[in-house]
């Protein structure tokens, strides 16, 4: 895969991991727009995530990749995605086209304390769904992130190093 440009900084992750609260922050930091993209898809759909699963996970993966498409064609914005947006390939080709991708790796013990799992559609299950998850997507986070980011730490030692890394790249 090509090198990716640092013009979009873009976060990818476990449900639970931080995303949106890395991103809403990252978002004051910078002064820099920020897109989330599973707010985007209830606000244009008119549902929220959970009824769009419910006509099934493919339909909701078409409208994620075609939003996926769309914010990665904007330049200078941070890109919050959805846990899933990793199973489809085209989604990481098209961030890395005009962004660098962070992994939030939040230790699995962290996200099984505090996450919410009554509006996460796979996570009805409870934990079990999230180790599961876990479990299947890690490799696929790791592969694809450009730049792993361990979220252990306060949220302002997280995000002094994004906006460090983020900096040393070539805009």
């Amino acid at each position: 895969m090509a090198q990716a440009s640092c013009n979009n900084l873009v976060l990818i992750g476990m449900p639970g991991c931080g995303k949106t609260t890395i991103a809403n922050e990252l978002k004051e930091k910078l002064c820099i727009p920020c897109l989330d993209t599973d707010a985007i898809i209830e606000y244009t759909q008119k549902k929220s995530i959970s009824e769009l699963f419910k006509l099934g996970e493919n339909y909701f993966r078409n409208i994620e990749e075609k939003v996926v498409f769309d914010a990665s064609l904007l330049s200078g914005v941070i890109i919050s995605t959805g846990g899933g947006v990793i199973k489809r390939y085209n989604n990481i080709v098209n961030l890395k086209k005009n962004g660098v991708i962070f992994f939030i790796n939040r230790p699995l013990s962290k996200i099984l304390e505090d996450i919410d799992v009554d509006n996460r559609p796979l996570l009805k299950d409870k934990k079990e769904s999230i180790i599961k998850l876990y479990n299947e997507r890690i490799d696929l986070y790791k592969g694809y992130a450009d730049i792993e980011i361990i979220n252990d730490s306060s949220i302002e030692e997280v995000l002094s190093r994004i906006i460090n890394l983020y900096k040393g790249c070539d805009l």
